[in-house]
């Protein structure tokens, strides 16, 4: 059994204030200009399925018979969209994070939930799955 745990705290959704889970900014801060169609498919399908944390834990195969995605597309799209911002992974949980920027950490220090989460965003772009 999978245990849920956030992959990063500090950005943790939250209802915009125009009270929809598809915040605004997407469109007006142009983060959906940088996704493909498979890719905002998946952010799609992660933000309906996602729990009020924004987490979920649905399979590679899983996503990929409900996306028709091939292993590599899918592989491609979750690259994107860790790469733009919009979702943290760490094998297998997904996070679609909250559009603020992350507070800065004082001295350029890391805090031990950073480093696992950026870890995890390394291994999903180089494709390792544990």
């Amino acid at each position: 059994m999978t245990i849920k745990r956030v992959l990063c705290p500090e950005r943790v959704r939250q209802i915009p204030i125009q009270f929809s889970w598809l915040d605004h900014r997407l469109v007006r801060e142009r983060y959906i200009e940088r996704c493909d169609p498979p890719a905002a498919a998946l952010y799609l399908f992660l933000v309906t399925v996602a729990d009020v944390q924004g987490l979920s834990y649905y399979s590679d195969a899983a996503l990929g018979r409900c996306l028709s995605l091939t292993p590599a597309r899918l592989s491609q799209a979750r690259s994107d969209l860790i790469r733009i911002g919009l979702i943290a992974y760490q094998h297998p949980l997904y996070q679609v994070l909250s559009l603020d920027s992350p507070p800065c950490s004082e001295g350029g220090e890391l805090g031990a939930d950073e480093i696992s989460v950026r870890i995890g965003q390394l291994r999903a772009v180089l494709g390792w799955t544990s």
